[in-house]
């Protein structure tokens, strides 16, 4: 159907950017207005009720499966709608920001799929926000090429059939986009994301034989998702596609949404694909909802809580079982190592751990798995290759010997490990590396050779934080104290100044990210997300 003209103006309140026009069509932007007027009243209730339900843990430290929905859960005739053959095989998926050279070397990578993020990988600047959809409209029309202007390297896509699929990654439900006005409001950046994206792309990827294809961030519960659901079936109707041609990946990213798994699917079973296991959201989310809980819930340093944690392999063993019983793709963890073009000691090591972790999820079910790195993709896929052979899944394994409790999702004091010093420098040190890049407009960097983003930085300032609000004390003796994490910033950005050069640190956001990690991880007041006040920041 024909898009109708806005009923009151649209206003982008930004500088103008090349092509643009492209982009911000009349048609789109009536219809990402269509979205906000008729989605973001109950967005805003979602929020509230996630203030409310986070109120709720704060006073009883537990959580449990919903009573409520127990007769969906103990449904078994319920399943999602059948894969389509473009996203029926997805054993390896590559990660990363929409700029236009990782657009092309991602979907070059040889991955079966690429996340096209514009949520975590990507700080949202409205240059970042504009071209990443020209960059995605030009992919799919064949139109992009890059020319890195350091070392003149030329970059073009590979044949059709040689490409992988996109599931583009939105902003999440919490975060506005403060360039795009309706009747005066800011519209939340994921309908802004999701309808230009959607709106100039989904008859598109139908012609080329896939579809549009998202994954869903942040979701804290079934409810968030049959939002989702509602949107997917009006933006359907409103560009003339059949219903269900939509396809949803949710990301289990917070603890609230590990107790809704089967919900969730159910709400989006229409338009369902599957779910994603990751950790350092769902960590951050962990400390968020229990961090008035005392010491069991106080988590060791991040690197020591990998995925074979009792209480982590509860919450990916439960995912794959529910994935398959309802006929969803279960997809695992980032394996975010960056290879050294110096140290092959190092990528030796590196990469056996990347194979261990591959073979661990290929082992235990998982359909797929992410990668942050080209060069990882072969690793990855050799691991899923020995298992799935030349099948393009195994959701007929269906886990029936799983069995998790509730009190396993959130049994955080099953896991030995302590807090220690150097982990609280860690924190403070990727914390300050990766808040500064975000304010230069970059979501995904590279530090200590892995692969961070936006999620880093929040379970970075989470630790910070609930390690001085209880008062833990290091292995050698320090407690964890406000003036211990100040000594520790000021000594880092000293060594920061040394390493780069007084000019390249004078001409960069040291101070700024350095006060930032500071007031988000010392308050009182726990901020919900670290993006809320960085976006305040955030230039252009």
């Amino acid at each position: 159907m024909s898009a109708p003209a806005p009923s009151s103006p649209v206003v982008v309140d930004a500088e103008p950017l090349p092509r643009q026009e492209e982009v911000l069509t009349d048609e789109a932007l009536a219809f990402v207005a269509e979205l906000h007027r008729r989605f973001t009243p109950r967005r805003a209730g979602l929020l509230a009720r996630r203030a409310e339900r986070r109120a709720e843990i704060a006073r009883t430290s537990t959580l449990d499966f919903l009573p409520e929905t127990a007769a969906i859960r103990a449904d078994d005739s319920w399943k999602v709608a059948p894969s389509p053959a473009a996203l029926n095989d997805r054993r390896v998926e590559i990660t990363g920001p929409t700029d236009r050279k990782m657009t092309i070397n991602a979907l070059n990578s040889g991955a079966k799929i690429w996340l096209a993020d514009f949520e975590d990988a990507s700080a949202p600047t409205w240059e970042n926000v504009v071209t990443g959809q020209l960059n995605l409209i030009d992919a799919y029309t064949r139109a992009i090429d890059f020319t890195d202007p350091n070392s003149g390297k030329s970059y073009a896509l590979k044949a059709e059939d040689e490409l992988a699929t996109v599931v583009m990654r939105p902003r999440g439900w919490h975060l506005n986009e403060r360039h795009l006005l309706v009747d005066g409001e800011q519209v939340p950046g994921a309908f802004v994301d999701f309808g230009l994206y959607f709106f100039h792309n989904a008859q598109r990827l139908l012609d080329l034989g896939k579809g549009p294809y998202f994954y869903l961030p942040k979701t804290e519960s079934h409810l968030e998702a049959r939002l989702w659901n509602d949107v997917f079936v009006f933006a359907q109707d409103y560009v003339g596609i059949p219903q269900g041609t939509v396809r949803a990946t949710v990301l289990i990213e917070t603890i609230t949404a590990a107790y809704e798994m089967e919900e969730i699917l159910y709400e989006l079973r229409d338009h369902a694909s599957g779910l994603n296991a990751g950790r350092w959201d769902y960590l951050f989310s962990i400390v968020k909802n229990f961090r008035d809980g005392g010491p069991r819930f106080v988590l060791p340093d991040r690197n020591a809580v990998t995925m074979t944690a009792p209480f982590m392999r509860a919450y990916t063993e439960l995912l794959v079982r529910t994935c398959h019983k309802r006929g969803a793709h279960a997809i695992g963890g980032m394996a975010a190592f960056i290879p050294s073009r110096r140290d092959e000691a190092v990528n030796k090591v590196a990469f056996e751990k990347v194979k261990a972790d591959k073979d661990r999820e290929a082992g235990d079910g998982f359909d797929g798995s992410w990668v942050a790195h080209p060069d990882l993709v072969p690793i990855a896929m050799a691991s899923f290759d020995a298992v799935l052979g030349d099948r393009p899944n195994q959701k007929d394994r269906l886990r029936e010997d799983v069995d998790v409790k509730a009190a396993d999702l959130i049994a955080v004091d099953s896991l030995h490990a302590k807090p220690t010093y150097p982990g609280l420098v860690n924190a403070v040190q990727v914390g300050i590396r990766y808040i500064e890049a975000w304010l230069r407009g970059l979501g995904a960097v590279a530090i200590f050779n892995l692969m961070e983003d936006a999620a880093t930085a929040e379970i970075s300032r989470s630790q910070i934080w609930q390690w001085i609000n209880a008062d833990v004390e290091f292995e050698n003796g320090e407690r964890a104290t406000p003036e211990l994490a100040r000594k520790i910033a000021a000594e880092e950005l000293e060594n920061i100044r040394a390493e780069i050069g007084a000019d390249a640190f004078a001409a960069g956001h040291w101070q700024q990210a350095h006060d930032l990690l500071l007031e988000v991880a010392l308050d009182a007041d726990y901020a919900d997300f670290l993006t809320l006040p960085a976006y305040e920041q955030l230039k252009g």
